[in-house]
C-alpha cells in the first residue's frame, strides 16, 4: 500500500442536512489548518474520501455534496509525496486510487454534487467534475488544471471529462494554454465555459447551493448543458500541436502527452481514457522533467518567501514615503508599483519640468486603465493619484524614508546623484539603485553613509516579473538590508540577496550566453542557426528575440561591464557593435531583419546548432560554478529561482542547474554537480 509518510491527511467530514423536507449529506475537506495550507489529496486523503462516501452513501441522502473548509475547496495532489514514490508501480497504484474513489461520485447512483467554495486546482477539480453537477462561489480565487506546467498531466480524470463536458476547445484552453501562461479560471469564467453550472455569491454560498441542489434533485430545475461539437476535435488539437511545437520545440513532454490524451477522450471509453491517464501519469512522475518542475515549483512556492541571508525584520525602517529620482519609463513603472503596494506619497523628479509631468501623468493614466478593467475601485484610484507628484527640485526628497534612483546606466553620473542627495535626505533614508550592472559599493564610495546605499534591481516590465535581487555593498548594513527586503515584500515581489559582483545573477548570466552566441556569430555562424540553437531547451525566447527585448545597445553595455571585470570570459563582438551603431531593429515582424543579417554576415568557422548550444550550455556551467564560489549567491538554489522568475527559464528545466546536472554538463565542465544526487531527479 502506498503511503507518504509526511502527509497531512484531509479528512473528508460527513455530516447530514434537512433540505426543503429532504435529507442531504455534506462531505467536507478539511486537513485541520486555515486557507494558508490548503487541502490536498494523498493517498490517507484519498482513503478518508472514500469512506466518507461510503457513509454518505449508506445514510441514503436524497443527494451527496462535496466542499472544502473556508476558502479552499482543494488544490489537487500532495505533491509533496511525489519524491516517496520510487518506483512506476507506485506511481501507478497511486492512480488508480485516485481514479477508483472519484469515479464513485461520477456512478453514484444517488445524484452528486460540488459546491466548490473556494480554490479548486488538479485533483480538486478533477473530483468536482466527476460529481453530477457543479456551483461555484464568486470567492473562489482559482480554478484549474496547472498539472502540465510541473511537468505532469491531469491524471484523475480530467482529461476525458472535461472535454467531453466543455468541448475540446475550452480543455485545451484549461488544460495546456493556461498553465503554460500561468493562469487560472475565475468563478465566472469556470460557468461560461461550461466547467461549473451555477454561481452564487459568497456570503450565502452553501445556504444557495443546497437550495439550488434540492430543486434540481426534485426537478423543479434543469441543468442545461450545450452538446458537444466532435467535429472540429482533431483540428483543433492540430491547431493546439502547432502551437506548442512553435513555442516549446517538443522541449515539454507533459505538454505533448496532455494533447494525445485529449485526442483519446473523442471515442475511447471513459474506462479506457483513464487507464491511459494513469500510465501517462506514472511515466511522467518517474521522469526527470516532473522532478525539475517539482523543484522549481518548491522553489517558487517556498524559498522565493524565505530568502536566505536576511537579517532581522526588527531592524527594517518604516517606510512612508518614497522618492524616485527619473521620470522615465522604468522610474514611472516603479512609481505605480511603489504607490500601489505602499500607499504611500510618492514623488518623481528629472531634469525638466516635461519629463516630470510626463512621468505623472504616465502613472495615472495605468490607474485609469486598472480602474477600468476593474482591478482598482474608483476611490482608490482617486487616492492613488493624490499621493503621485513629481518635481525638478530634489528637495522634495528631505522628508523620504527610501529614495530610488532609475537613470542611465553611467557610475560617474549615479556617483554625482548620491552625494547631492546626501546633503537633502535624512541621515537614515535608504538609498536604493535599480542599477542592471553596475558596483553598488562603487557607488556608495566617498558618501558620508554608504552604508545606507543598496542594490534594489527589478526586471524589466516592472509590473509582470516578480524577482528582486537585493545588493548587498561592501558596506551596507543590517538596517538598510532589512528595510529593502521589507519593502520588496510589500511590493509583492520574490527578493534574493546577491553578493555586489558585476551583473549580478540574471544579466551575468545571461550575458554570458549572449557573449558564447555572438562568438559562434563573429566566427560565420549565420543568425538563423544561432536563433535556433537553444531550441530543444524550450526556453521563452531564442536568444535573437531576447535581444531585441533588451536592446542591443544595453546587452551591448552590460557586456562591455563584463568584459572589463572577466575578459577571459566575456568577449567583446565587433558584430554586436556594429548592430548597436547601425541601429536597426534585430527582428522584423517576428523574423530576424534580413538587414541586420547582412550586416554581420561573414567568418570563416561557422558552427552547427549542436555546437552553438553545446558551447552556450558548458559556459553556463562554467560561470555558475564560478558565481558559487564566489558567494554571489548562498546556493545554486538561488541561481535557478533568479532565473525562473527574472528570465521567465522554465519549471521542466528546473530553472538551469538541474538540467545542466542531468545532462551531465556539470561534472564533465566543472567536475561535480551543482545539487545533490535525488534533488530535482531521480536518484541514481
Amino acid at each position: 500500500m502506498i503511503e507518504h509518510p509526511n502527509e497531512v491527511v484531509t479528512k473528508a467530514l460527513v455530516r447530514l442536512v434537512q433540505v426543503g423536507g429532504r435529507k442531504a449529506a455534506i462531505i467536507t475537506l478539511d486537513n485541520g489548518f486555515d486557507h494558508k495550507k490548503p487541502n490536498s489529496f494523498g493517498p490517507g486523503s484519498l482513503r478518508s474520501l472514500d469512506e466518507a462516501i461510503t457513509a454518505a452513501t449508506e445514510a441514503g441522502p436524497a443527494f451527496i455534496a462535496i466542499t472544502g473548509k473556508p476558502y479552499i475547496f482543494c488544490v489537487g495532489a500532495d505533491i509533496t509525496g511525489i519524491p516517496f514514490l520510487t518506483s512506476r508501480e507506485q506511481a501507478v497504484e497511486l492512480g488508480e486510487l485516485g481514479h477508483r474513489v472519484f469515479a464513485r461520485l461520477k456512478n453514484s447512483k444517488i445524484p452528486t454534487f460540488a459546491f466548490i467554495n473556494g480554490a479548486a486546482l488538479g485533483g480538486g477539480l478533477e473530483v468536482a467534475l466527476h460529481c453530477h453537477y457543479r456551483t461555484v462561489s464568486g470567492g473562489a480565487a482559482a480554478l484549474g488544471l496547472p498539472e502540465v506546467a510541473i511537468g505532469l498531466v491531469p491524471g484523475w480524470g480530467g482529461s476525458q471529462l472535461l472535454p467531453n463536458l466543455i468541448g475540446v476547445p475550452g480543455a485545451a484552453q484549461v488544460i495546456l494554454q493556461n498553465p503554460l501562461t500561468q493562469k487560472v479560471l475565475r468563478p465566472k469564467q469556470a460557468v461560461e465555459l461550461g466547467v461549473a453550472d451555477q454561481l452564487f455569491e459568497p456570503a450565502d454560498f452553501l445556504e444557495r447551493s443546497l437550495e439550488w441542489a434540492a430543486a434540481v434533485v426534485d426537478g423543479e430545475l434543469t441543468v442545461q448543458r450545450p452538446e458537444v461539437d466532435k467535429d472540429m476535435w482533431e483540428g483543433v488539437l492540430f491547431f493546439a500541436k502547432q502551437q506548442l511545437d512553435e513555442k516549446l520545440h517538443g522541449a515539454v513532454p507533459s505538454a505533448n502527452k496532455a494533447l494525445e490524451l485529449l485526442a483519446l477522450a473523442k471515442d475511447s471509453s471513459f474506462e479506457d481514457g483513464t487507464a491511459a491517464e494513469t500510465q501517462v501519469l506514472a511515466d511522467l512522475i518517474m521522469g526527470d522533467e516532473s522532478r525539475a518542475s517539482l523543484y522549481a515549483f518548491d522553489l517558487v512556492q517556498r524559498r522565493a518567501k524565505r530568502p536566505v541571508g536576511v537579517p532581522d525584520k526588527s531592524l527594517a525602517r518604516k517606510v512612508t514615503k518614497v522618492g524616485i529620482i527619473g521620470a522615465g519609463l522604468m522610474a514611472s513603472q516603479l512609481a505605480l508599483l511603489f504607490v500601489r503596494r505602499l500607499q504611500v506619497p510618492v514623488v518623481l523628479t528629472d531634469l525638466d519640468q516635461t519629463r516630470v509631468d510626463k512621468g505623472v501623468q504616465y502613472v495615472h493614466d495605468q490607474i485609469d486603465k486598472l480602474v477600468g478593467k476593474r482591478r482598482l475601485d474608483e476611490g482608490t484610484a482617486a487616492k492613488l493619484r493624490g499621493l503621485v507628484s513629481g518635481s525638478v527640485d530634489k528637495s522634495v526628497f528631505a522628508d523620504a524614508d527610501f529614495v530610488i534612483e532609475a537613470v542611465f546606466e553611467n557610475l560617474d553620473l549615479k556617483k554625482q546623484i548620491w552625494a547631492e542627495l546626501e546633503k537633502i535626505v535624512t541621515p537614515e533614508a535608504v538609498l536604493a539603485t535599480n542599477t542592471s550592472s553596475l558596483s553598488v559599493t562603487a557607488m556608495a564610495d566617498g558618501l558620508e553613509h554608504p552604508e545606507r546605499v543598496v542594490g534594489f534591481h527589478f526586471f524589466n516590465p516592472v509590473a509582470v516579473l516578480p524577482l528582486l535581487e537585493i545588493i548587498k555593498g561592501e558596506q551596507t548594513d543590517d538596517a538598510t538590508l532589512a528595510t529593502a527586503f521589507a519593502v520588496g515584500k510589500e511590493l509583492k515581489k520574490s527578493s534574493v540577496l546577491v553578493k555586489d559582483a558585476p551583473a549580478f545573477v540574471v544579466n551575468r548570466l545571461l550575458t554570458r550566453v549572449t557573449s558564447e552566441i555572438f562568438q559562434a556569430i563573429d566566427a560565420g555562424t549565420p543568425l538563423e542557426i544561432v536563433n535556433e540553437a537553444m531550441d530543444p531547451l524550450g526556453l521563452p525566447m531564442r536568444p535573437i528575440a531576447l535581444l531585441q527585448l533588451v536592446g542591443p545597445a544595453v546587452a551591448y553595455h552590460v557586456g562591455e561591464t563584463l568584459h572589463r571585470a572577466f575578459p577571459d570570459r566575456f568577449a567583446e563582438s565587433a558584430n554586436l557593435k556594429k548592430i548597436v551603431d547601425a541601429g536597426l531593429p534585430v527582428m522584423v515582424d517576428d523574423e530576424i531583419n534580413p538587414e541586420v543579417a547582412k550586416l554581420v554576415a561573414g567568418g570563416s568557422a561557422p558552427l552547427s546548432a549542436d555546437e552553438v548550444r553545446a558551447q552556450a550550455l558548458d559556459a553556463l556551467a562554467q560561470e555558475i560554478r564560478i558565481m558559487l564560489d564566489e558567494g554571489v549567491v548562498a546556493e545554486a538554489q538561488d541561481i535557478d529561482l533568479c532565473m525562473i522568475l527574472g528570465a521567465g527559464y522554465p519549471f521542466h528545466l528546473g530553472g538551469v542547474t538541474p538540467y545542466l546536472d542531468r545532462s551531465g554538463t556539470s561534472e564533465r565542465v566543472t567536475g561535480r554537480r551543482f545539487l545533490p544526487q535525488g534533488v530535482a531527479s531521480l536518484p541514481a
